[in-house]
């Protein structure tokens, strides 16, 4: 049976730069590779119309122009899909893949500092289904993720579960109109939340208090959906 060479995916701008990396992992890989625009997720046969379904797929994700939320957006579409290997591209170092990695579950990151000889490598390793990244990360992510692990669902700084939801609400990039539909509250209620959520945890932003929540809690408790429709505070 012929080997699966397995295609790439550069989620990036289109510029000569970008295709000339293209053109070299093509010539060195022969695999299939593809440059799609920032911000387009799509179903596969959309994105690589002539990869075969169950061949193995790199996606090298740009964090120099794709976005968190795009980034979130991609996991989303294909977490389930075993074929799919989510990468970061053009991490700043370890620190950058650590923070990166505390929501996105990549199979392997690539940094700046890379020679395009050891891109291939691990886009090689990456086809053949093992992951890409080093020990030290590793060891990192295992001391995070242990760390939430002691932290999960349980309340810091005095934090009630309604607060929790709403700091959950905040990572999905929720405003605060979204927040009172979902949470069947009034804008107000949301608001006045927020000030005693970055009260106790002494953050002054929304941003800060995501970061608060990612390095000191675990995944966020599931949004309860109420059945009525009446507002309460």
């Amino acid at each position: 049976m012929e080997q699966d060479r397995g295609s790439v995916l550069l989620v990036t701008e289109n510029n000569p730069q970008s295709q000339l990396f293209v053109d070299y992992i093509h010539r060195m890989l022969h695999s299939a590779v593809h440059i799609v625009p920032p911000g387009v997720i799509d179903d596969s046969k959309k994105i690589a119309p002539t990869e075969p379904e169950a061949s193995r797929k790199v996606v090298l994700l740009d964090c120099d122009h794709v976005t968190e939320s795009s980034m979130q957006a991609w996991q989303t579409q294909y977490c389930e899909s075993p074929q799919w290997a989510l990468t970061a591209f053009n991490l700043r170092d370890e620190d950058h893949a650590t923070e990166l990695m505390s929501f996105m579950h990549l199979a392997g990151v690539f940094y700046r500092s890379d020679s395009l000889e050891l891109i291939c490598k691990g886009i090689q390793c990456l086809i053949t289904g093992d992951t890409w990244m080093s020990r030290s990360l590793m060891a990192r992510l295992i001391d995070f993720y242990r760390r939430q692990q002691i932290n999960c669902y349980r309340p810091a700084c005095g934090i009630t579960q309604r607060e929790l939801e709403i700091i959950g609400l905040l990572g999905s990039g929720a405003s605060n109109t979204e927040i009172a539909n979902l949470l069947f509250v009034s804008e107000h209620t949301v608001k006045s939340h927020l000030y005693n959520i970055f009260r106790k945890i002494n953050v002054h932003n929304r941003i800060q208090a995501v970061n608060w929540a990612r390095q000191n809690l675990g995944p966020p408790p599931p949004v309860a959906i109420r059945d009525s429709t009446t507002k309460t505070t």
